[in-house]
């Protein structure tokens, strides 16, 4: 197989890895240019091995709009002595990612935000994203809510359950949290995540308004979510174009 020209900690970085790299890279920062992100905290991750055990993640309390591909480190979800390392991940993004990685190989990327719009919907003692316009319909009986929140995610006992929550779901709206998508690319994930922020942003502002919602039929919101899936391949358009918007800005990601 053929490889790239540079050395992270002196290990040969294949293509499809480094693909990888740019991409998570550009997603971080993408998150920074749609206010989606919390600075240095908050992560993102994506496999690299075909059973999802070894993935990449952010590195440790790095700003966002500053990761470079280069920058992201390389872990074993089964090998918990990484914390104890100089390059040692955030212990709750190896608590979340690295019990997801193990549990759903399916999950190619995982993104674990708290944006203002889908946090501000989780914190309600119904946070039930509710179909009244297409992006909302997006959703319909497609996420799934944990209401079970047991704190900081420092310990793997609640990575576990966090797992177990999201089973096969790919989208997990976390009470009092924030959310959580997992995807078979770092584009879907993307979109993913972009589209249930703009949802919630629509929901919350309809709440605020007091006056009653104008919820569509199950019907229509499941005719709408389907519609929805069959642009699904518009995902990695979606992508492709906002890296071309973030390189016209600053193309250090692919360093």
């Amino acid at each position: 197989m053929s490889t790239v020209t540079s050395l992270i900690a002196h290990r040969e970085i294949d293509t499809d890895e480094w693909q990888l790299r740019v991409d998570l890279a550009v997603a971080l920062r993408m998150a920074v240019e749609l206010n989606l992100h919390e600075g240095i905290a908050n992560h993102f991750s994506a496999a690299v091995s075909a059973d999802g055990r070894k993935f990449l993640l952010n590195p440790k309390w790095k700003h966002f709009s500053l990761v470079k591909a280069s920058d992201l480190v390389l872990l074993d979800a089964d090998d918990p002595s990484v914390l104890e390392g100089p390059d040692a991940p955030d212990v709750t993004a190896w608590v979340i990612h690295g019990a997801i990685h193990r549990a759903v190989p399916k999950a190619r990327c995982i993104m674990h935000l708290h944006p203002p719009y889908a946090t501000a919907l989780a914190a309600l003692a119904d946070p039930t994203i509710r179909p009244i316009d297409q992006n909302t319909a997006r959703f319909f009986n497609r996420v799934t809510y944990d209401l079970a929140f047991g704190g900081m995610a420092d310990e793997n006992e609640e990575g576990e359950r966090l797992a177990r929550a999201l089973g096969n779901h790919g989208i997990m709206l976390m009470g009092n949290h924030g959310v959580l998508v997992a995807a078979g690319s770092i584009a879907e994930a993307f979109d993913d995540i972009y589209y249930l922020e703009r949802a919630c942003q629509t929901l919350v502002l309809a709440y605020s308004t007091g006056q009653p919602l104008n919820v569509l039929s199950d019907h229509i919101a499941e005719k709408t979510a389907q519609s929805w899936e069959a642009f699904r391949p518009m995902a990695q358009a979606h992508f492709e174009q906002m890296k071309e918007v973030l390189a016209k800005k600053d193309a250090s990601f692919t360093e």
